[in-house]
């Protein structure tokens, strides 16, 4: 390639010692890594087009990671170790799995297909080792500060695992993503040990060369946050002509250079090179320079970066492992799109090769038309490294599961009105005396902790910090204790540092090779504001609890700012958690316990994530209590578990006799609101009308049932079923009305489903203080306007009749 010196591939030779292998092999394998990397993206662009958009790739984002993450991956890393790689890296993290032998072939030529390599990497989706998902850029790179504090919680609760490094590499425009600083400066990721970020600092966003690149202000936030630096900035070449008399000066001209200056080198040779590069030096550089006859030899020196150094590089991860009681932080200085023409170019995240370019890349490496996918022959240097390498990296699987037996209930209860939110305090603290099950919970809290209720639990086993720390507070009700055998990790005002560290310790499993059972707890309000990061969580196949609390415009008096409406919305729709939402305690208890039972039992379990949506509103216990009377515990139960019941029934005392033909309607709620309803169903009684109230527990779970027979139905071309889950809540087709402190259009699919008028009634303007009362007048929520709305529904079944 042009401005690079590339070796040939070295000769078959003796096996090589396996200490270490020669400069030389890794460098061979790392042109071989750019090479696959560069085709796969351009055979998926190769493809028959039938959507008529480009597929795209990241090819230059990737080129400049090469040589980086074949150091990490050819040499450094141990099998104990775990890898975030950058996203637009992703095909040179596939290049490095299939030399390795850990990818088959056919996949190479799947990138961005259907079944096959994901756009960037993925724990559930691609083929090959992902360890962290890191497609939203700034997550999978903070998600490794997560899962290294998670080793340091298990390491300290159970036996100490084998020490592992864990090892973000970092687009440098990820650090313009709020959300790493924010993982950076909590306290629960404090004085990490074995924690290694490298980032790709070769000062190109998706759309120009960056001015102003903000290195000094970097370095000072990572070092001011006890992070020991590094930049790896020159290669080897330079640095010996640095060492030479006037060397300095050159130092100093490349230091103060302007990036956009510096970058637009890199397209540039022979005398419009030397000349762009003097365009304004001083004189000494210019000397210096003019001893430099070679214009080959000077565009080399030009661009000889350190990120592209596998000596320079391999020195700065032995000096991490060095500092490995505190993390470390490597700014490798890159070029993007190295090694290939683009190099530089600012357009050059986008840009397309020709037949032309392709071609004379594959020749430079080595390669025909014949070879091109091949990897490297077993008797050659190379071939021997990447196979004692997959030996080397081999890990063992291991097992997610919990072998733990987890009651049905607690059997938490309340002679009195009780707000939800009061009541998973409750249920959780009984947990936590279950010998078997209160050594694997893990509870987290974004600095709400007491207000959400865990304080019962904290009080039992207190608060994780690696060393004890001596208590001040004289508090009887809240014993802060804080050390090392601590099960509560408390963390700032963050809720995307809480989806994050809920997702790492849904995940510990894999990472720490101990499962546990998370759960978090944060205001319903502010799930929106870490979505991001619950959203990560999920598609990572992260397994935990979440309660969000409390919710609705029942918190009236904190006014819109802190009421919640589309939070139940968000729980219907995100795929991988599921959304609960019960009124009643003894739901909630069979519901908690259920859900901690299918997280012990692993993937397995067809769920996921849990979140439970609660409130602070108390709530009277006594209609629960005559359902179980009228239905028994053990139908009861499993019908809560399945997302809904018929909580009172009004139907008539017999079905179809015309002396008994009063009018029906269907009051279909959910939380808070059930004291509403069910004053509605007794003043539509009054009325002649009967009101029977179905208590929706999990809108989510009917919803999912109600979706898997419909869509059985389209792929198999037969009359979709009607799902038992709601065939055995409601088996006559009458008309709905749908009552949710949540957005109106949660429940409103329920119609659809039945196929009977439904009024959905929720909140569908941003509330204001008041009382509950007032609010749930202004938003319909009442019970005289859900009398009207039954009365509407009625209407329109009677003129559709």
């Amino acid at each position: 390639m042009k401005g690079l010196n590339m070796p040939d591939e070295p000769e078959p030779s003796d096996p090589l010692p396996k200490a270490s292998p020669a400069i030389d092999v890794l460098n061979a394998i790392q042109w071989r890594v750019l090479w696959l990397a560069t085709r796969m993206i351009d055979a998926a662009n190769r493809r028959p087009n039938l959507d008529g958009i480009k597929v795209g790739g990241h090819r230059a984002s990737s080129a400049s990671m090469v040589t980086a993450m074949t150091a990490l991956y050819l040499e450094h890393l141990d099998a104990q170790d775990r890898v975030a790689v950058k996203p637009h890296a992703a095909p040179v993290f596939h290049a490095i799995s299939y030399l390795l032998g850990n990818l088959d072939r056919a996949y190479l030529t799947m990138l961005r297909q259907e079944g096959g390599l994901q756009a960037y990497p993925s724990r559930t989706k691609d083929p090959d080792n992902v360890d962290f998902s890191t497609g939203s850029v700034g997550l999978g790179v903070a998600s490794t500060l997560f899962a290294a504090a998670v080793r340091r919680y298990v390491d300290a609760h159970f036996d100490p695992r084998p020490a592992s490094r864990f090892i973000a590499f970092v687009g440098d425009a990820e650090l313009d993503e709020g959300n790493i600083w924010e993982a950076i400066f909590d306290g629960a990721t404090a004085n990490l040990a074995r924690t290694m970020w490298v980032v790709d600092f070769n000062r190109q966003s998706l759309d120009r060369v960056v001015p102003g690149v903000r290195i000094d202000q970097w370095l000072g936030q990572f070092e001011s946050s006890g992070w020991h630096v590094i930049e790896v900035k020159y290669g080897a070449r330079l640095e010996e002509c640095f060492a030479r008399p006037g060397g300095e000066h050159l130092r100093r001209w490349l230091d103060t250079m302007p990036n956009e200056h510096y970058q637009s080198l890199f397209a540039m040779t022979g005398t419009d090179l030397r000349d762009r590069f003097l365009d304004g030096a001083p004189s000494d550089v210019v000397e210096f320079v003019a001893e430099i006859t070679d214009d080959r030899e000077f565009e080399d020196l030009v661009k000889d970066l350190g990120g592209h150094s596998l000596e320079a590089m391999l020195a700065a991860y032995r000096e991490c492992d060095a500092e490995a009681h505190r993390p470390s932080v490597v700014f490798a200085y890159t070029i993007k799109g190295w090694g290939l023409p683009t190099a530089g170019n600012p357009r050059n995240h986008s840009l397309l090769f020709t037949d032309e370019q392709i071609g004379s890349l594959r020749s430079n490496v080595g390669l025909t038309a014949d070879s091109e996918w091949d990897r490297f022959d077993a008797a050659t240097p190379a071939g021997i490294w990447c196979n004692h390498r997959r030996d080397e990296l081999r890990r063992e699987p291991r097992d997610p599961r919990l072998s733990i037996a987890v009651p049905q209930e607690t059997g938490s209860r309340s002679s009195r009105p009780i707000p939800t939110q009061e009541a998973f305090g409750r249920v959780l603290t009984d947990l936590s005396k279950n010998a078997d099950i209160a050594r694997f919970l893990v509870t987290t809290a974004p600095d709400v902790a007491t207000s959400t209720n865990l304080a019962g639990i904290i009080n039992r086993p207190g608060v994780f910090e690696p060393q004890e720390r001596r208590s001040w507070s004289e508090d009887p009700l809240l014993r802060w204790e804080q050390g090392p055998t601590g099960q509560h990790i408390e963390l700032g005002i963050s809720e995307m540092n809480l989806f994050l560290l809920l997702g790492q310790l849904g995940m510990s499993w894999d990472h720490s090779g101990q499962p546990l059972i998370p759960i978090g707890t944060v205001y319903d309000p502010f799930v929106c504001r870490g979505l991001d990061a619950l959203i990560y969580a999920t598609y990572s196949g992260a397994r935990f609890i979440v309660a969000g609390t409390p919710s609705g415009v029942s918190l009236a008096p904190e006014g819109g700012a802190h009421q919640s409406s589309i939070t139940a919305s968000i729980g219907l729709e995100l795929p991988g958690i599921t959304a609960i939402e019960p009124a009643f305690v003894s739901a909630l208890d069979w519901l908690m316990c259920d859900a901690v039972r299918r997280i012990a039992d692993g993937p397995a379990a067809d769920e996921g994530a849990y979140y439970f949506r609660l409130t602070t509103r108390p709530i009277d216990q006594a209609p629960f209590d005559r359902a179980k009377a009228r239905l028994g515990s053990a139908v009861l139960r499993r019908q809560v578990l399945s997302g809904a019941y018929l909580l009172h029934d009004a139907s008539p005392a017999v079905e179809g006799d015309p002396a008994h033909a009063e009018p029906q309607v269907l009051l279909v709620a959910s939380g808070a609101v059930m004291p509403e309803v069910l004053a509605a169903s007794a003043e539509l009684a009054e009325e002649g009308i009967l009101a029977s109230v179905v208590d929706v527990t999990s809108g989510d779970r009917l919803y999912a049932a109600w979706q898997r027979t419909i869509r059985q139905g389209i792929r198999t071309a037969t009359t979709p079923s009607f799902p038992g889950a709601l065939r055995s809540v409601f088996p006559t087709r009458i008309p709905i009305v749908t009552v949710h402190d949540a957005a109106s259009h949660n429940m409103a699919w329920m119609g659809s489903a039945l196929g009977v008028p439904c009024i959905p009634l929720g909140v569908d303007s941003f509330g204001h203080s008041g009382t509950i009362g007032d609010l749930y007048a202004a938003h319909d929520l009442d019970t005289g306007s859900i009398v009207n709305a039954a009365i509407a529904a009625l209407s329109v079944w009677t003129d559709r009749s």
